[in-house]
């Protein structure tokens, strides 16, 4: 009797959960919205010479997408996805038509980076809070996820109409931990804000 119910026992805890496993399908992935193309707002954050050591003007620039705006109070409502380049380091009080390029993630690591007009920091996370480049994934007002862009450039360019268009290369890693590359698009008013 103690035999049969170990025997009981063994295909109840072994061998059951192994069969039904097997006969399981490979899981794949729901196809990801993925993120957006074009941005329909944006801003140009100005704080002037705000570090004392760099001899250059910073400027942010704030980028949403989808339904995603701010309110009167400028927080963040709606659904969509929040771009933020900060830092931005500029030789005038804003920014001018050109090429810009983020300063290479490894030589922040070893203090040795040349800070020039037109480079701009890398995201990073600092103790938990994302600073430099980074992307935010706002659902309902609400914030769901936050993915660091670890390097890129952008093309600032005035159009005919005196509307900035800004093309964006930028790279982060996937959730695969591969390098992947993101190439937004921006044309529009771009509001100057005073900080």
């Amino acid at each position: 009797m103690k035999k049969r119910l170990y025997i009981f026992a063994f295909c109840t805890l072994y061998i059951l959960p192994l069969y039904i496993l097997s006969s399981c399908t490979r899981y794949t992935p729901a196809p990801y919205r993925g993120l957006p193309k074009e941005y329909s707002v944006a801003y140009q954050e100005l704080y002037g010479r705000c570090y004392d050591s760099i001899p250059y003007s910073v400027v942010a620039l704030d980028l949403y997408s989808d339904s995603l705006s701010l309110d009167k109070n400028r927080r963040m409502q709606g659904t969509g996805y929040n771009l933020y380049i900060s830092d931005i380091f500029v030789s005038a009080d804003t920014l001018t038509p050109g090429e810009y390029h983020s300063i290479h993630p490894d030589s922040l690591s070893s203090f040795t980076f040349h800070l020039s007009p037109s480079s701009f920091l890398p995201g990073r996370d600092w103790d938990g809070t994302p600073t430099g480049m980074y992307l935010l994934y706002v659902e309902q007002g609400k914030l769901q996820s936050i993915q660091l862009l670890d390097s890129g450039s952008f093309i600032l360019r005035d159009t005919t109409n005196g509307l900035a268009d800004l093309q964006f290369t930028l790279y982060y890693k996937n959730a695969y931990g591969y390098r992947a590359t993101y190439t937004p698009h921006f044309q529009g008013v771009l509001t100057c804000i005073r900080k």
